[in-house]
């Protein structure tokens, strides 16, 4: 996509969903539907069951919102934030695995699997190990290289993506603080995630309009995003999804699905 300019106003807005399992919930997903554009879905490791992921296939085809593949290490106790010793093979064949499943699902229902997005540790790992971006990146081109592929920019992953020949969506994150470097702050930090909505709207406009963004440090730090990721399972979500939903229909930011440009597809808070 293009650099950000008066004549692009357009972005994806996307969440990590339907990662309950059994009888437990995690995250606001059925308010969020409407504000979306994209879902990440959880594809049973670190997150998500089968019920579930069913649920959430079809909730987001109600909402007419683009599905996406969320494949995390296999680590639900520490819901796949926990860094944990794998070999790049088996990264690539368990997340061709949590693709295989979901992909099933998608099928059953009728709706096109979109994209793919690693969550967790494996996400935040393979933005600066080559070897495990590779792996992913692999994964995702033997099961569907039409498949767009979600990595923060100029990240290991996001070379990885382009190296297999995938279409690679430039990510952003609503509610995460930055570093310098354009990584994510560690959730280990204080600051590292934000919670103040008015802020995050007013960072995510500034970031649409004018490919910028504010650091931890203060700095500016130039970025480009496609794609524009508020986690569910951020205890005030819903809040940050209507602010920003809403300061984009100020903004006359159309938010949409990557990849489309029918007008069924825009989400315009």
């Amino acid at each position: 996509m293009s650099s950000p300019s008066a004549e692009r106003r357009a972005v994806d807005l996307n969440s990590d969903l339907g990662e309950g399992f059994g009888p437990f919930q995690v995250g606001a997903d059925e308010a969020l539907f409407s504000l979306i554009s994209s879902a990440n879905v959880a594809c049973g490791f670190h997150g998500g069951d089968p019920v579930m992921m069913e649920l959430t296939v079809a909730r987001a085809r109600e909402h007419g919102v683009a599905i996406g593949a969320h494949p995390g290490f296999p680590d639900r106790a520490g819901f796949g934030r926990r860094a944990m010793a794998a070999t790049p093979d088996e990264i690539r064949t368990d997340v061709l695995y949590q693709l295989g499943a979901l992909g099933g699902f998608c099928r059953a229902a009728g709706v096109e699997l979109r994209h793919v997005k690693a969550h967790g540790a494996l996400y935040n790992l393979a933005v600066n190990d080559i070897g495990m971006a590779t792996a992913i990146a692999q994964a995702v081109h033997s099961f569907d290289p039409s498949l767009l592929f979600f990595a923060i920019p100029g990240s290991r992953l996001h070379e990885a993506g382009q190296t297999a020949g995938l279409t690679v969506i430039r990510e952003a994150f609503a509610d995460r603080a930055y570093l310098a470097d354009g990584s994510l702050v560690p959730r280990s930090r204080p600051g590292a995630v934000i919670h103040d909505v008015d802020l995050i709207a007013e960072r995510m406009v500034r970031l649409v309009t004018e490919g910028t963004i504010e650091t931890i440090d203060g700095e500016v730090l130039a970025i480009e995003a496609d794609t524009i990721c508020i986690h569910s399972d951020t205890s005030n979500a819903v809040a940050i999804a209507e602010a920003v939903t809403e300061r984009f229909r100020q903004a006359g930011i159309e938010i949409r699905p990557c990849g489309s440009s029918r007008s069924s597809d825009l989400r315009n808070g």
